[in-house]
């Protein structure tokens, strides 16, 4: 053998010697190739924050052990890395610390690069983006108006929290308990105007194409689809008394109509603004409803308030007049801003009704028979009932004839319609890609002109937290356009933008003369394989597939989705520890500044402060968090450990989609397990004869035996490292073999060659969770070639194949003996070898045999007295 191994286990001096090839040999650069089948993992970038967490830990970790393997398949493997680096906690960070939002960022991706390589993560940092750079931002502009002129990009007016001391738009998050975060005034609704993409331009495609996503939960798809939203329905003109406009809404259950008792219009309403011009009370309450902000979750369980216009409108099949009111849980920015209330049948206008003692009227009798609309609404369908001449008609039909009836006197219309709004993506922050429009003295906005892109963002900016650097500075705004005056847009995108289409941007990272090469593109994308958490799966991932459909539709790329294979990893999860004081006040403390005691059964019977030996209170285990400050720091661990003991523990401690629990001693095991896969090598390498003989052949039973274990353990780690994505028991199996071999002779040839055969796989299935290790045992066992592209081992069928197999043999149902037989014995050969096992004869003798049973290949019992 070539390479005898040190004496010890040393994690740091391995991680940082392979770690320095690996950067000196670029190992992980690659470049189209056609010849070979291509394999794109990607894992969601972070945003540089300052210090990755084990989220992040896991996230990457997962990614890289998927890349390996697909790379040990012979493909060739993409995985970059980048940094989602726009964004409000910058701002923050910036203000807090006094210092540019552009500095402390760059500053932190430094950090995290680093950090990012110590746990020897395979990226090609060649393709590295940061989404703040002009570089990268320019590609976003030029694509905006090539929307904009594609007539997909529009302007109007939104809703947005404005904070009147600091004048200033606040994000959803700078507004605690209705007040600005910084100057503690009641935030206002106020309506400026705002750039939106027409996403619902794509709305039926994006639905649609969910059933191509074979690769992606379904958990994630089913909330996408309920994101989307689609629903057939009728929309509805009912005529306004006195009035010579319309109330139109879209309602999907045209069968209640005839049980409508009253009409809700939001508060921004033309009809309500108007009743509110001649009342006072009216006003007020409109005011203070357009001033509390409420998400449409939250419409749900929120008290429902309401106050009559006076407005009436028409009923369109019976003529009754019915009374408008303005409710709160009626939205604007939601269909026509209007709705039509049967509480017999909905929950929410059963719930205004009841408060407010208006009438309802069961025009639905329920298939199942039950239910009483004066406890609660019955949504269920069934039989129409108070209807005029509908009566006796199902549901279904109902929503049918109703329809028609409607659309035969022209005030109805079928209609599809969607949940999914257009893409606001106007932000009024500093720290963004600035929006290429231009707005001119005439009052109309076109786009910047290709030449003159990108935007340029300033850097070197002051923040004092009270209003963007770009719209305080009337320099960056003026320019002109046709050599007329105009202003630059102040708005930045939302940074939803940034990561709509980075992993695209990866394929051709350094191309210079346009946003990607097609070529490049086309190779590389779809993504094989995406990884991130499962927060993501609605606006992120919905917002990506949107983007790839327009940028095929600009002829940028070829495919329909962006990602093939979607994994969607759970938390990391740790001890939370805490004090609490006769204030009240809770203090939180790091599970590292915690020693906890623990009984005979291993249950927790104390837990104290390492600093002053007193006694702290337990309080979970939860997700890692700075709140309840128990978030690991990776560092710590990795300087600790070793990266590979950290990879180790994140992949073998839970399946990838499940909830990770932190674990000290699960982290120590995991150490354990490599010390002992280094000593089983170290000893082999060492071992004074080395000669092989690998006539498979020629082997005993013991080491056959050894040989299928090894054989199927490469079949089951195989197949849970590609298709089920089952890693932690790929790694268990493993473990499970590596016992086998600790117990295994090389005493013989025959022994050595069955043992090298075994490390040799055993190193190969350990190297995509624990590279730096397996690097090193790779080249001590021999192995000149570079283990990141050695094969992955294929298992042998004929080892596979049991020679012999175990039978139980039962008298009278009691075990008496198990025996080794040929495993193609039939059944009188199994007989006769169980009839000469002494402890079978000694319960039969003198006995007469009244029966037999034989189960192949399991058990042969016999019934004698």
């Amino acid at each position: 053998m070539s390479k005898l191994l040190s004496e010890q286990y040393d994690p740091a001096e391995i991680e940082a010697k392979v770690q320095a090839r690996w950067e000196r040999d670029k190992v992980f650069e690659v470049t189209e190739d056609p010849s070979k089948e291509k394999f794109y993992c990607l894992s969601m970038f972070p945003y540089p924050s300052g210090k990755l967490h084990m989220g992040h830990v896991r996230n990457y970790t997962l990614g890289d052990v998927v890349s390996r393997f697909q790379r040990s398949q012979g493909k060739n493997v993409l995985q970059p890395m980048g940094w989602d680096a726009f964004g409000l906690p910058a701002e923050n960070a910036a203000i807090q610390n006094k210092t540019a939002p552009a500095k402390w960022t760059y500053q932190n991706i430094d950090y995290m690069r680093q950090q990012l390589k110590s746990l020897g993560f395979g990226y090609d940092w060649s393709r590295e983006v940061a989404t703040c750079t002009p570089e990268y931002y320019r590609w976003e502009q030029w694509f905006f108006t090539k929307l904009y002129e594609k007539g997909l990009v529009y302007k109007k007016n939104a809703t947005v929290n404005w904070d009147p001391v600091d004048q200033t738009v606040l994000a959803n998050e700078q507004v605690i308990d209705g007040r600005g975060w910084r100057s503690g005034a009641k935030v206002e609704q106020k309506e400026i105007p705002q750039w939106f993409i027409k996403i619902t331009a794509y709305a039926e495609e994006l639905l649609n194409d969910l059933d191509q996503l074979e690769g992606w939960p379904e958990q994630v798809k089913t909330m996408q689809r309920n994101w989307i939203g689609r629903s057939e329905g009728v929309e509805i003109d009912f005529s306004v008394v006195d009035d010579a406009q319309q109330l139109t809404v879209y309602t999907t259950r045209p069968d209640t109509l005839f049980g409508v008792t009253y009409m809700a219009v939001a508060a921004q309403h033309p009809l309500a603004q108007k009743a509110a011009a001649s009342n006072p009370e009216l006003a007020a309450f409109i005011d203070e409803l357009k001033n509390t902000k409420m998400a449409e979750a939250e419409l749900a369980t929120a008290e429902k308030r309401g106050m009559d216009t006076g407005i009436r409108a028409v009923h369109p099949l019976t003529g009754e007049q019915i009374p408008i009111w303005v409710a709160n849980f009626v939205l604007m920015d939601y269909g026509s801003g209007a709705v039509m209330a049967v509480p017999a049948h909905d929950e929410r206008d059963w719930e205004f009704a009841t408060a407010y003692q208006l009438p309802i009227k069961p025009v639905i009798e329920p298939a199942s028979g039950e239910g009483d609309i004066s406890q609660a609404a019955i949504t269920e369908k069934g039989t129409v009932i108070n209807s005029e001449g509908f009566n006796g008609l199902s549901s279904a039909a109902a929503f049918d004839a109703i329809a028609d009836k409607l659309a035969e006197l022209g005030i109805g219309r079928r209609q599809v319609n969607y949940r999914l709004r257009d893409w606001g993506v106007s932000r009024q922050r500093y720290w963004g890609a600035p929006i290429p429009m231009l707005n001119l003295a005439n009052g109309e906005s076109v786009p910047v002109p290709a030449d003159q892109l990108p935007v340029q963002l300033p850097e070197d900016v002051v923040m004092d937290g009270n209003q963007s650097p770009i719209k305080a500075d009337p320099q960056w705004r003026q320019t002109t356009y046709n050599g007329e005056p105009a202003e630059h847009e102040t708005d930045t995108f939302d940074t939803f933008m940034e990561s709509s289409w980075y992993y695209a941007r990866y394929c051709s990272a350094n191309f210079e003369q346009g946003m990607l090469n097609p070529d490049q593109a086309n190779y590389w994308l779809p993504v094989d394989q995406y990884i991130g958490g499962i927060e993501h799966a609605i606006l992120h991932l919905l917002y990506s597939r949107f983007f790839h459909k327009l940028l095929r539709d600009t002829g940028l790329v070829a495919s329909d989705e962006p990602f093939k294979r979607l994994l969607t990893q759970g938390m990391v999860l740790a001890d939370s520890y805490f004090r609490e004081d006769e204030s009240g006040k809770i203090t939180w403390y790091s599970p590292l500044e915690v020693e906890v005691e623990r009984d005979d059964k291993g249950r927790m019977s104390r837990a104290i402060l390492r600093s002053d030996g007193q006694p702290v209170e337990y309080g979970g285990m939860t997700k890692m968090s700075k709140s309840k400050n128990n978030g690991i720091d990776p560092q710590v661990m990795i300087d600790k450990y070793g990266a590979d003991t950290v990879r180790l523990f994140m992949m073998f401690a839970a399946p990838p989609e499940a909830t990770l629990e932190w674990s000290d001693s699960g982290v120590e095991g995991a150490q354990r397990f490599l010390r002992r896969v280094y000593r089983l090598v170290a000893d082999f390498v060492a071992y004074p004869e080395q000669d092989c003989d690998s006539d498979w052949s020629k082997l005993t039973d013991q080491q056959q035996d050894l040989r299928r274990a090894v054989h199927r353990t490469i079949q089951k780690v195989t197949d849970d490292f590609g298709r089920r994505q089952h890693f932690n028991t790929a790694i268990a199996a493993i473990m499970e073999l590596l016992n086998s071999l600790q117990k295994a002779s090389l005493a013989t040839a025959s022994d050595r060659a069955v043992m090298k055969e075994a490390l040799d796989a055993l190193v190969v299935m350990l190297a995509p969770v624990t590279p730096h290790l397996s690097e090193v045992l790779w080249q001590a066992l021999g192995h000149q070639d570079d283990i990141n592209f050695a094969p992955w081992p294929s298992f042998d069928e004929a080892a596979l194949v049991e020679t012999s197999i175990l039978i139980v043999v039962q008298v009278n149902g009691k075990v008496r003996a198990k025996i080794t037989v040929p495993a193609d014995a039939d059944e009188a050969t199994v007989k006769a070898i169980a009839h000469q096992d002494e402890n079978v004869t000694r319960f039969i003798a003198e006995k007469t045999i009244r029966k037999e049973i034989y189960v192949p290949g399991k058990l042969y019992n016999i019934v004698a007295n």
